[in-house]
């Protein structure tokens, strides 16, 4: 087999989902379809590279910095849902029952992977609370041991601002995430939300 096809192939199968058989099968169907796939996904790819962006204020990926929904004015701005992945955030925008803003951010605390508080953007999110007039915190943390221990994090660091800090209704599984549930789940969780702390 050519190097740069086994190279291809390589490349697919470490994207999420997919093992070498999967990417392989991917690989032969773009150079079969050359002209109708293989050569538009170059382009756009190339455009994604040189044009998505993180957000300087909520950390999500557009092609405007800040992004479109922190520039939306119709947006309620005294709100921050945080989130844990971008992924997270498209998937609450998705079903369209959230007019607040967002805060991605960039994962979970863990011990075990040598993730702390400082690799996360969680002192950008209290700049947020402190310089932007927030009324609420929405934690949206996946039911994880590791989501649940960021929310308290959080929760402890901002609880001495005057402002409602709320979490996601239980009806999300244990275990569950974000990503993979459905509008109504979502839409259900996002109104039932509780309060977990109000000054």
């Amino acid at each position: 087999m050519n190097n740069d096809l086994e190279k291809l192939i390589n490349l697919f199968s470490k994207l999420p989902g997919l093992g070498p058989r999967s990417a392989r099968r991917i690989v032969l169907h773009l150079i079969k379809h050359k002209n109708k796939l293989l050569t538009p996904l170059i382009s756009t790819m190339d455009e994604v590279l040189n044009n998505i962006q993180n957000c300087r204020v909520c950390n999500n990926l557009d092609i405007s910095n800040p992004c479109n929904v922190c520039l939306d004015n119709r947006r309620t701005h005294t709100q921050i849902c945080v989130v844990e992945e971008i992924g997270d955030l498209w998937a609450i925008e998705k079903g369209g029952f959230f007019d607040g803003t967002y805060h991605v951010l960039g994962g979970t605390l863990s011990a075990i992977d040598g993730i702390g508080p400082d690799q996360l953007a969680i002192d950008s999110l209290i700049r947020r609370i402190e310089n932007e007039g927030i009324e609420e915190v929405i934690l949206a943390n996946n039911a994880t041991v590791e989501g649940k221990t960021t929310a308290h994090y959080i929760t402890e660091r901002i609880k001495g601002f005057n402002i409602k800090i709320s979490r996601l209704a239980y009806g999300i599984p244990v275990g569950g995430e974000i990503d993979y549930l459905d509008e109504l789940t979502l839409s259900a969780a996002i109104s039932s939300r509780q309060t977990v702390c109000s000054d």
